[in-house]
């Protein structure tokens, strides 16, 4: 991803992230309490506040650390926020365990771009 898709990335999900997080405290509250997923819930939201604010941090190093580490990091904690948090929203409404198996995968991409932005800002 280039510097300015990965910035637009991390700003759109910001804004989701402030989105779905009102969205559930109002409107999804009483279906998240009957399936007892509230916590479920909040920990998708902080992970993608997170990493959110990952993302748009590597757009900024993107121009002080020039290679496709960068763009690959991007790419991972992209990839990592919507099998990761969003695994976790459809399990918290759903309340169908099989999309919590997709929830360890995205924490693998997190981690993975977290590694790659490690690499890219260690061979500099």
């Amino acid at each position: 991803m280039n510097q300015k898709l990965t910035l637009l990335t991390g700003a759109i999900l910001g804004a989701l992230g402030v989105l779905l997080g009102a969205f559930g405290a109002h409107a999804l509250k009483n279906l998240l309490t009957q399936n007892g997923r509230i916590e479920t819930y909040e920990l998708a939201v902080r992970y993608q506040f997170y990493h959110a604010l990952a993302i748009l941090f590597v757009g900024i190093l993107m121009e002080r650390f020039v290679n496709s580490g960068m763009q690959w990091s991007s790419l991972l904690l992209s990839v990592g926020v919507l099998l990761f948090s969003g695994s976790l929203y459809v399990y918290a409404l759903t309340n169908i365990k099989g999309f919590a198996m997709v929830t360890p995968i995205g924490g693998l991409f997190l981690l993975m771009g977290w590694a790659m932005l490690i690499y890219s800002i260690a061979t500099k």
